[in-house]
């Protein structure tokens, strides 16, 4: 075991804790990460392609009550018929259209015989970067509309709502934070208006079907867990290897006759 004890040095001790801190991070925090990332793709990317040949249904199916809430059904198109609250409107700020800043334009809806929830109407483009624009305002009266069902968002804690340019300002599309804010209690998922529909605005394409990189990147990170500790095993048995040569070197020389000729090489061998 005295070949070991190299080990308890503290650069090796160091080098060690730096190793089995990455695989530890490797395993427990970069690959789950990226892998929750793909997960959430995927079902994001099922959602999409499911809803796209379902016919609309009365979103009363999926948010029967104000408490209710719809993560399985995010993107189905759904209808609806009752009227806009307009004096709850916000906004949702830090919005990117096209690569151009953008604000999402949103307002409770009191569904005929079902909960209020929160419509998005879509997108307005910034005026000088972060100005507000005018914005028409919602129809009067009963209208029907078709939109998707959308999971909420939730908004950052350090960013609180704020009102600027006439319009209370949210930095996401939390329900809870829009009810709260405005007084209006919506249901837990909101709906994204479709084309063509009335008080709709700009309305963004759906997300590409991709899965992303985040799989592989995954696979990544564990492979890298795996190969850091077998790395600095390697090394280390490099390390004992080398000691061992050396010592067997050492210890022949050692070991070794002086012969005459030796003796003489090394005398006159001076001289010279």
């Amino acid at each position: 075991m005295k070949r070991w004890t190299f080990l308890l040095r503290p650069g090796w001790i160091a080098l060690a804790l730096v190793v089995v801190a990455f695989a530890y991070l490797c395993f427990t925090v970069l690959a789950p990460w990226q892998l929750g990332k793909n997960t959430k793709t995927s079902r994001e990317n099922n959602q999409i392609a499911s809803s796209l040949n379902a016919e609309p249904v009365p979103v009363t199916t999926f948010l029967p009550h104000q408490d209710s809430s719809a993560p399985d059904h995010q993107w189905r198109r759904v209808t609806a018929t009752g009227r806009y609250v307009p004096s709850a409107e916000v906004l949702a700020r830090l919005r990117v259209v096209g690569g151009a800043p953008a604000f999402e334009v949103l307002v409770p809806f009191t569904v005929d015989g079902g909960p209020t929830v929160l419509v998005d109407r879509g997108y307005v483009l910034a005026v000088q970067g972060s100005k507000v624009p005018d914005i028409a305002p919602v129809p009067t009266g009963t209208v029907s509309i078709t939109a998707r069902l959308r999971d909420s968002e939730t908004a950052p804690p350090d960013k609180p709502p704020f009102k600027e340019g006439g319009f209370t300002q949210l930095y996401a599309i939390d329900t809870k934070l829009a009810g709260t804010t405005t007084g209006v209690p919506v249901a837990g998922s909101y709906l994204q208006l479709v084309e063509n529909q009335p008080g709709g605005l700009g309305i963004a394409e759906l997300p590409h079907l991709d899965a992303g990189p985040f799989l592989s990147y995954g696979i990544q990170w564990i492979a890298f867990g795996i190969v850091a500790p077998i790395g600095l095993g390697y090394f280390a048995y490099s390390e004992v290897k080398a000691r061992r040569r050396e010592k067997a070197s050492a210890a022949q020389n050692q070991s070794a006759p002086v012969t005459v000729e030796d003796k003489l090489a090394d005398r006159y061998g001076r001289r010279q």
